[in-house]
């Protein structure tokens, strides 16, 4: 059992903690404090994206906080309407001015975009740049099947680092689980306390929480732990990477105390068995310019 928290080795030798701080669909007003309120209480990594409308505040929050910038591991993501290599690098110029960084740690593409693979790879292709040039540690992608890795791989010859993919117990993704990690790819959790089945939910008048979930409610009483907890642990524990959000400072620290115990076998293999096989986010397949029709300002 990990009592600090673990740190992940990517495949070009980067070193990433495991466990970090969402802010999707943090207010811009809200994150600087969240951001501080984690640093706090011991985050060290920070999930943002050039969509999520708060890379600036995310970046303020980190000076506020006074923690030294080789402490702290960054990922912010190209959104697809900069995808195409110029775009890219527009685009990556934009969420570097707007975190106020030299650098950031991890840069993901937001996306597979299927009917316009063509622009993919060129994004890809600038965040290979980015890479050689020093202004990004590692790159990744988010979202993508094993077949769009594969086609990905082949095109430009570089394995991402991560894949970051909607996973939960209701959804937890083993093909793409067990896929990324014969590439050496880390697999890394959004929504992973299940969130995207509550807040987008596919039917308003069958809400499914896995946090009332029983199973997850034994285990979590059986620990003197929250269901959250619980959860947060059984994705750390499968070797996940995982970066649920809050504004909330007694959330947050919440979230972050999950070092301190284990869950056993009979434990891991209940949640895994909660498992639907039904995501709640857009499907990867299915995502363009038309289904997301908002751009970045890059000026």
């Amino acid at each position: 059992m990990s009592t600090t928290n673990p740190l992940l080795m990517l495949n070009n030798g980067v070193q990433m903690p495991a466990l970090g701080l969402g802010v999707y669909q943090s207010a811009p007003e809200q994150t600087v404090a969240a951001v501080q309120a984690a640093i706090a209480v011991g985050y060290r990594l920070f999930d943002t994206a050039a969509a999520y409308g708060n890379e600036r505040e995310v970046g303020e929050g980190i000076r506020a906080s006074g923690a030294d910038r080789s402490e702290v591991f960054v990922t912010t993501k190209l959104w697809i309407s900069d995808y195409g290599y110029d775009g890219a690098l527009k685009g990556f110029d934009g969420s570097l001015r707007r975190l106020g960084l030299d650098y950031v740690d991890l840069y993901l593409l937001h996306w597979p975009m299927p009917s316009d693979f063509e622009k993919t790879v060129g994004a890809y292709r600038a965040a290979e740049k980015l890479l050689s040039e020093g202004r990004t540690r590692a790159i990744g992608v988010c979202n993508h099947s094993p077949q769009h890795l594969d086609t990905l791989i082949d095109r430009t010859g570089i394995v991402p680092a991560l894949n970051q993919v909607e996973l939960h117990p209701y959804f937890s993704q083993p093909d793409v689980r067990r896929h990324d990690a014969e590439l050496g790819v880390v697999t890394q959790a959004w929504s992973p306390l299940g969130g995207v089945y509550v807040y987008q939910p596919n039917d308003p008048d069958e809400v499914k929480n896995v946090l009332h979930d029983q199973v997850v409610v034994s285990i979590a009483e059986r620990h003197s732990k929250t269901p959250a907890q619980v959860v947060i642990r059984w994705e750390l524990e499968h070797g996940l990477a995982v970066i649920p959000k809050s504004v909330d400072p007694s959330r947050i620290a919440e979230n972050f105390g999950v070092f301190d115990f284990a869950l056993a076998a009979d434990e891991i293999a209940a949640i895994d068995a909660l498992d639907t096989g039904v995501r709640g986010g857009p499907d990867p397949t299915v995502v363009d310019a038309s289904r997301f029709p908002f751009a970045i300002d890059n000026a």
